[in-house]
């Protein structure tokens, strides 16, 4: 940590830090933006009861935008739904499976496609929305919109699909010219962003009566504990020894050495609680938004806190935490790259051997990882039932926080060690030429 003191003095890196928090002002301005045509102070009284329900779980991730109904007010999440579609297809169609091996140029086709889903996805989700919000009445019976009907349904989809589709953009200028993943971080700004809010909550719980201090104290104490568990399976790795051989190269001799090939707990980080949210808010939220008593029933039974929602909920991050970790970490290819330059695992043949004692390896450490991230974000359900607590504590918000904080912290860490780096190999060379 001492080396984060010399990040003024990398012009690259600064530049690199300022304009991620550039673009993310950009973000939290927006999100201060009304959509055309909504009163705001109905809407704000209808989200202040639906705290803790899907329409507050929701709000989390737009990073308080649907509150405001502001035009990101459905956040980055339609992109990720868009990718989560064209990930599982690329697994089914050969088309896609073949653009996914072709390299650069696949990748880029893939996130055109991407794209384009997202367009749809938010168009979708904008029309629910708008049909919703027509229907929808605050505590007295006053309406949500000013005036109903096909201009208004078209302006809030168009607004909010630009929106996304800007937001989209955003994050990919995060991710080329920033630091980081920047859809992690637009997701961390927004959970961040809203924080002073859980508190503020709280705070009113404990003056009405409704939360002791004692149940404060242990809530705080609990997150602490929760965070430094995070962090510790977030670094935890299972490392495999690896033995490169020796070997001669014209009069030289390489190799020899004793290494290991690090296995991360959590290989998919924070990418299957967001997919599995997605994926079960995606259809909760146009049943919220259709007024019609199986609609109705379906919603509550995909509220957070429900049996099915759980038990759904786990089912989704242990299975994106499988697919994502087959996606990212190919057991067959690590094992050639070692044969390839002589190394092997200390009592297990070179090839298929290894590869299938790697695979068999890292299925074990991805349902640790699996049943890790699924108590951690089932947390806030326990939390808000028998403690009345905000949403906020612990859960995916907690995870995503934490992890997006430590891979930022990676970057940056790298970059610095990268410019070490540079710098030792422009002295030496340049102490050559003087020679």
């Amino acid at each position: 940590m001492s080396g984060f003191q010399n990040i003024g003095r990398i012009p690259e890196l600064k530049r690199r830090i300022i304009m991620t928090l550039a673009l993310l002002a950009v973000y939290r301005i927006g999100v201060h933006i009304p959509t055309p045509g909504i009163d705001g102070t109905v809407l704000a009284s209808i989200f202040e009861r639906a705290r803790g329900t899907l329409l507050g779980f929701f709000d989390m991730f737009a990073g308080g935008g649907l509150e405001k109904l502001s035009v990101f007010a459905l956040g980055i999440m339609p992109y990720i739904s868009a990718s989560i579609i064209l990930q599982l297809l690329t697994v089914v169609v050969p088309t896609l499976e073949k653009l996914s091996k072709e390299g650069e140029a696949g990748r880029r086709k893939i996130t055109q496609y991407t794209r384009y889903g997202t367009v749809v996805i938010s168009l979708i989700q904008g029309f629910g929305i708008a049909v919703g919000l027509e229907q929808m009445r605050g505590a007295g019976g006053e309406l949500v919109v000013y005036n109903s009907g096909w201009a208004f349904r078209l302006m809030t989809m168009l607004t909010l699909c630009a929106g996304t589709s800007f937001l989209m953009w955003l994050g990919e200028q995060i991710t080329e010219k920033g630091i980081g993943n920047g859809i992690s971080l637009i997701i961390f700004s927004g959970i961040v962003a809203r924080m002073p809010n859980a508190l503020a909550s709280t705070a009113s719980l404990v003056n009405t009566g409704e939360m002791n201090w004692f149940v404060v104290v242990l809530l705080i104490l609990m997150m602490f504990l929760v965070v430094a568990f995070i962090i510790y399976m977030e670094t935890a790795q299972r490392r495999i020894p690896v033995q490169y051989a020796k070997r001669v190269v014209g009069r030289k001799m390489y190799g020899g050495q004793s290494t290991h090939l690090p296995l991360k707990i959590n290989q998919a980080g924070v990418i299957p609680p967001i997919f599995a949210s997605s994926i079960i808010m995606f259809p909760a939220t146009i049943a919220n938004f259709i007024q019609h008593p199986y609609m109705k029933r379906f919603s509550e039974l995909l509220t957070p806190g429900s049996a099915l929602h759980e038990v759904l909920y786990i089912g989704f991050i242990i299975f994106f935490c499988f697919f994502y970790t087959a996606i990212v970490f190919n057991p067959d290819n690590v094992a050639d790259n070692m044969k390839k330059y002589g190394g092997y695992i200390p009592g297990i043949r070179p090839g298929k051997k290894t590869a299938d004692y790697i695979e068999r390896i890292l299925s074990r450490i991805t349902l640790t990882g699996a049943v890790y991230i699924s108590f951690v974000c089932v947390l806030p359900t326990i939390l808000v039932q028998k403690f009345n607590a905000p949403f906020y504590f612990g859960g995916t918000a907690l995870l995503i926080v934490v992890g997006v904080g430590l891979d930022t912290i990676q970057q940056i860490e790298s970059h610095l060690i990268l410019r070490h780096y540079d710098g030792l190999v422009k002295k030496t060379a340049k102490m050559k030429g003087r020679r």
